[in-house]
């Protein structure tokens, strides 16, 4: 898989440089000295959220490879941020403040508005995530430095405490803290996925270039969005990792299926799935799929079906769904 991405970031004549390269510095400067880990991370929290500044990057995943640019800026002290597909049909992104707009023409669906701090998609969740809690089951592990966009990087690497989920390695811009680069890597250290900024530039004129987005009218908020529901569900959770907490829970009847369907959405602050849990129809063996970062299991045990869909190893989805206690 890693020599499967790495060729095809090559084709598209990025400088990617391999997973053993990164405590190879001979060749890059050792004037100063980068700080801990910990420290290189909230810095970079500090200027992804408060520096004027446009990254231009390409994504690698199976799904292929895209081209985007971000945009960020402070004006007026409000947050303004632009993401828009380089290649292809033009999908566009915009947040102002806490609101988060969408726009695509080929997909046939209105511009719409949803609440949010930030852009997610397209982008790394490292790059917004709350360090100050994953330090509890995160080890940030600094692993010397490189180069990235022909910029001097520190490099850390984001390892789960109990090696049940992915990890990160990001390149850090020495001088401006911006992240750079960013690699999701399986258990076993192999590249699923990854983030390249090919150009990039940290400049207060930025302001400028955002500030039409400060009267732009943007698209009305969605107001029917489904709310967490404080409803009793017939399941407990045997096992999750470390970390991680519930967002949201539902109980709904699906027609299609005639049956109902109760799920929990959890997140340790990085990496999100949900357990579903509903009456099953037969007896099956065990099924999983993988693709990327996202991962589908599925079990039948005690007349119930029990799917764990999302950012996960399948090892870790297969514990969590074995561990259900769907009280029978």
């Amino acid at each position: 898989m890693k020599e499967k991405l790495l060729l095809s970031a090559a084709l598209c004549g990025s400088l990617l440089y391999p997973f053993s390269s990164f405590a190879d510095n001979s060749a890059v400067s050792t004037e100063t000295k980068p700080n801990q880990p910990f420290v290189m991370l909230k810095q970079m929290d500090k200027a992804t959220n408060t520096l004027n500044y446009q990254l231009s990057y390409i994504t690698i995943s199976e799904q292929g490879i895209e081209s985007l640019r971000y945009r960020h800026a402070l004006v007026n002290n409000q947050v303004f941020a632009q993401l828009l597909q380089m290649d292809g049909p033009r999908r566009e992104v915009i947040q102002r403040n806490r609101s988060i707009s969408y726009f695509d023409a080929s997909s046939g669906v209105d511009p719409f508005t949803l609440p949010g701090d930030h852009i997610i998609d397209g982008l790394p969740s490292i790059l917004f995530a709350n360090f100050d809690r994953l330090k509890d089951y995160y080890d940030f592990i600094s692993v010397g430095r490189s180069r990235v966009a022909d910029r001097l990087c520190d490099v850390v690497r984001i390892v789960s405490k109990d090696g049940s989920r992915f990890s990160y390695a990001v390149w850090l811009d020495s001088a401006s803290s911006l992240p750079l680069r960013a690699d999701l890597l399986s258990q076993e250290g192999e590249t699923i996925e990854q983030f390249q900024v090919v150009d990039f530039a940290a400049d207060d004129q930025l302001q400028q270039v955002m500030a039409p987005l400060v009267d732009a009218k943007l698209p009305p908020e969605m107001t029917s969005l489904p709310k967490n529901s404080h409803t009793e569900l017939s399941w407990t959770p045997g096992w999750l990792p470390a970390g991680v907490q519930v967002l949201s829970q539902s109980q709904r009847q699906v027609p299609a299926l005639a049956k109902k369907i109760e799920s929990r959405l959890y997140s340790d602050g990085l990496f999100t799935f949900t357990v579903n849990v509903s009456a099953a129809n037969g007896s099956t063996p065990p099924q999983s799929y993988s693709t990327g970062r996202r991962t589908l299991y599925v079990e039948i045990r005690n007349n119930k079906e029990i799917s764990v869909v999302g950012e996960l190893p399948r090892e870790t989805a297969k514990r969590i769904a074995d561990t259900v206690n769907t009280g029978t």
